[in-house]
């Protein structure tokens, strides 16, 4: 059997910041007001001059090495052998916080509610039946794609774009499109 690494695509060249992929990710697991597994975030204008127009849509990156995994004194992490989704375990959780401070891309939240971590899970369940995780089927425009990343030539994009945390030995399975300036249309008057 052959490896596989499932992961994301931002294409933020597509995203219109319509937040759709975060409601889809909340409506399917219905976290707690405060918790958020997949964040829209705004680029900064020194990253992209139109602030408008430019977003990541961020979640757990399902990391090659975890950090969450490796600062779990409980184990509460499995990385999945077969498609390497990264998955917490809400039982054996005690809700020391590791995870949470380990992960340089924010992934695993607090829940106050049942006072533990929990993260995104790549919608293993679904991924299970052969169906895509909520926030890629809900992208009105195509903006987020689940790809493996051990088939998918990712050559043309980028591991680390501006305003992402550059990694080392963790080897997140994210990769981006970066935005580009908006077209100018002109329509001349009669």
């Amino acid at each position: 059997m052959s490896r596989i690494q499932l992961g994301f695509h931002i294409n933020a060249k597509k995203c219109i910041g319509c937040f759709t992929c975060a409601m889809a990710c909340k409506n399917m697991y219905h976290q707690p007001v405060a918790v958020l597994w997949r964040k829209l975030y705004p680029l900064d204008e020194s990253i992209y001059p139109f602030s408008h127009r430019g977003f990541y849509s961020l979640a757990c990156n399902h990391c090659e090495t975890p950090a969450c995994q490796a600062a779990c004194p409980v184990g509460a992490y499995t990385k999945r052998v077969r498609d390497g989704v990264v998955i917490h375990d809400q039982d054996k959780c005690i809700g020391c916080g590791n995870c949470i401070r380990s992960c340089p891309f924010g992934a695993p939240q607090y829940n106050p509610v049942l006072r533990k971590a929990e993260k995104c899970s790549l919608c293993w369940q679904r991924l299970d039946q052969g169906l895509k995780p909520a926030c890629v089927l809900s992208c009105p425009v195509e903006a987020l794609e689940l790809k493996d990343f051990c088939k998918a030539d990712l050559s043309s994009l980028l591991a680390f774009p501006p305003g992402f945390p550059v990694t080392s030995g963790i080897n997140p399975s994210v990769r981006f499109t970066l935005p580009q300036s908006p077209c100018i249309v002109r329509q001349e008057m009669p």
